[in-house]
């Protein structure tokens, strides 16, 4: 066979190339959408060591391309790695395609097992490793000496178009027997190995979170994970994130969800909106309300997880030896997995902003959702925080309060660094959105813009934002007229738990059309689908960001903005101010204060020195505590401490803090320490 060979003659349209062509050289995010392709992957070694690579490539329906590659070295060796991540590469170029996924054998990855997270991590192409029909009785060895015929890629390359990428061309998600989350679609997907989480943090962190895990793993203990959904929210992002590094541990975490109920969500968010006090005044969570969240809870328990071998039945009957209940939805089952066994550790997280003063209050809406919450709560053993004081009923024992932020991790799509192609393909797609939608686009690199992305929530301080934007625009027209003014973009993405979402989106856009008509034309406000990507890249693109929450728990989508180096401008809200250091890497503004919001903008848009200093040092200072390996550490640490038997009383001290005390690790801000309160570092 020669080196190089194409078995199948693809003719591309010239017409096609020739129109698509300015776009790509500039990677602009104006233009058509690319089609998107799948690749099978095969490498082979004959008896007198000569490796064979063969890549097929199809669309949705056909064999569109056979690639045929011979080197004169072992499949192990960097050669095969190096010569399939540029073919890929340059065919994508070549034939202005963007690849979404590649499978290839079981075997394959275990001779090369660097090449998926890179085919991730370079080109942003979803690896799915497949299991050979003879895998059952083959070995890595064994196995590079069969050569995949034709055939056989090509079906591992339509298996993963039909299999795995839904109709939206993202990969399913899948919910298994129990409620079981299959994160990864069950581990088939392999965008990062244990290498990749440990690069991400410090060498001491690492060297904790390895502690405690090889003490899981010796013991074999069991950590059960209860959530609402398994996509959409930031619980649910924490989760895939976690349950993927678990993995790579060898640990067993399991993560499960419950059958969805119409109108139980509807209860569940009122009850969130009136914790957070920005509900209608008339709401109300009354009896019948209370009886259907119930009998909600316990139709799912009995149904999926307390029978035998299931998460909730007792650990000598196959059940979990933790169990962590990660959503207020979810409470209920704490007190069915203690009569089960009363002697089992259970963790209770809260992540939401609750108005402390108004539960203190007898007779106040938040007082009686609290009391029906709480009465499930208090047989927990560990109450879980975001770190500030004020989120903390008082009636909650003091000594079972320990705190811990909310995460994100740097490996998955919002956060990876990704090439020019690749986000200009997710800026074309966002830019259809906006066509389809009826909202101005943004012509990066031309455009350049100011970003708000959360869900539309009434607590995520929209308006304020565009209050915000038209002082500033106001402003900047008036002192700087020669200065293009940058567009306005308002985003977000829903969940199931969510049904606010529409009535907010709506509420915005009414506002824009009634109160400032005049600047229509530079504010996009869309609804955005479940893609990572995306949002990675209109938080990687956007200029500055802004955080104007009014009420909020942690808001980790600022840590994600700060570790892009993107200067924020976020309110004091909730734990926002636990990661911003007020004028060196964004500025703090009160809840409402527009004005000031305002001349910030003004300030970070017309002076590029400020600018590039408040960037500079948002790179450098990006806490381990928000990353999954992070907050890894925290829960391997409970897990750890309560499966053998130990109380853990925090005390109200950060979690974090807690498992390197235990260590004998000392932990600065040198080491990436958060603060630990807002005036934190502001001298030092």
């Amino acid at each position: 066979m020669p080196l190089d060979t194409r078995a199948i003659d693809r003719h591309d349209s010239q017409f096609r190339t020739h129109r698509l062509r300015p776009y790509l050289k500039n990677n602009a995010w104006s233009g058509p959408i690319l089609n998107h392709i799948y690749a099978g992957i095969s490498v082979s070694t004959t008896a007198d060591n000569i490796s064979q690579a063969v890549i097929a490539v199809r669309d949705d329906t056909y064999l569109l391309d056979l690639l045929e590659h011979e080197f004169a070295t072992p499949a192990t060796s960097p050669t095969a790695y190096e010569h399939i991540i540029s073919q890929l590469k340059n065919y994508s170029d070549e034939h202005s395609e963007k690849v979404l996924g590649v499978a290839l054998s079981r075997s394959l990855h275990k001779l090369i097992p660097a090449l998926c997270p890179q085919l991730w991590a370079e080109l942003d192409i979803i690896p799915i490793v497949l299991v050979e029909e003879s895998d059952a009785d083959a070995t890595a060895e064994t196995m590079t000496k069969i050569h995949f015929q034709q055939k056989t890629i090509d079906e591992q390359a339509e298996s993963l178009a039909r299999k795995f990428f839904g109709p939206n061309k993202l990969p399913m998600i899948h919910v298994g027997f129990r409620g079981l989350v299959d994160v990864d679609s069950g581990f088939y997907i392999h965008i990062a190995n244990k290498a990749s989480f440990q690069q991400t943090v410090r060498e001491k962190t690492w060297a904790a979170l390895e502690h405690y895990a090889s003490d899981l793993r010796h013991r074999r203990v069991k950590i059960a994970f209860f959530s609402a959904t398994p996509q959409g929210g930031g619980v649910a992002l924490m989760r895939h994130a976690l349950v993927r590094l678990a993995h790579q541990l060898d640990l067993d975490l399991k993560w499960y969800v419950p059958k969805p109920r119409p109108g139980v969500f509807r209860i569940t968010k009122t009850n969130h909106n009136i914790l957070q006090g920005v509900s209608d005044p008339d709401d109300r969570l009354d009896g019948e309300s209370q009886q259907q969240l119930i009998d909600w809870t316990r139709d799912n328990a009995n149904r999926y997880w307390l029978k035998s071998g299931g998460p909730l039945s007792s650990p000598a009957d196959g059940g979990a030896d933790v169990v962590i209940i990660d959503d207020p939805q979810m409470t209920g089952l704490i007190p069915l997995a203690k009569e089960v066994d009363p002697q089992r550790p259970v963790i209770y997280r809260s992540h939401i902003q609750m108005r402390s003063d108004l539960i203190a209050t007898p007779g106040t809406p938040q007082a009686d959702v609290w009391e029906f919450i709480w009465r499930h709560i208090r047989a927990a053993d560990v109450f879980i925080s975001h770190p500030v004081d004020e989120f903390v009923p008082k009636n909650v024992p003091q000594d079972r309060v320990g705190y811990m932020p909310a995460s994100t991790d740097w490996l998955d799509g919002l956060n990876k660094e990704m090439r020019e192609w690749d986000s200009a393909f997710y800026g074309r797609q966002f830019n259809h959105m906006c066509k389809d939608s009826e909202m101005p686009v943004i012509d990066y690199p031309t455009d350049q813009y100011i970003v708000q992305i959360a869900r539309f929530d009434p607590a995520k301080g929209i308006l304020d934002v565009l209050q915000s934007y038209e002082m500033f625009h106001e402003r900047l027209t008036m002192l700087h007229p020669e200065m293009k003014v940058p567009k306005l973009l308002i985003c977000g993405h829903g969940s199931i738990d969510d049904p606010d979402g529409s009535i907010v989106y709506d509420a915005v856009l009414q506002h824009i059309e009634q109160a400032m008509p005049h600047l229509m034309a530079l504010i996009a406000v869309i609804r955005l689908g479940p893609s990572d990507q995306l949002l990675n890249t209109l938080l990687s693109k956007a200029h500055i960001v802004l955080q104007l929450s009014s009420r909020e728990g942690f808001e980790v989508k600022v840590s994600e903005a700060l570790h892009k180096g993107k200067p924020i401008i976020a309110t004091r809200a909730g734990g926002i101010p636990l990661q911003v250091e007020h004028e060196r890497n964004g500025y703090l503004v009160d809840v409402g204060d527009t004005e000031a919001v305002a001349r910030y903008l003004l300030m970070l848009w017309t002076d590029r020195g400020l600018y590039e200093r408040i960037s500079a040092y948002a790179l450098a200072h990006i806490s381990d505590e928000v990353s999954t390996v992070g907050q890894a550490l925290n829960w391997f640490f409970l897990s750890s401490k309560l499966s053998q038997g130990e109380e853990v009383l925090p005390h109200r001290e950060w979690i974090q803090d807690l498992a390197r005390r235990d260590l004998g690790q000392a932990y600065t801000k040198a080491d990436g320490k958060l603060k630990r309160s807002p005036k934190d570092y502001e001298h030092s």
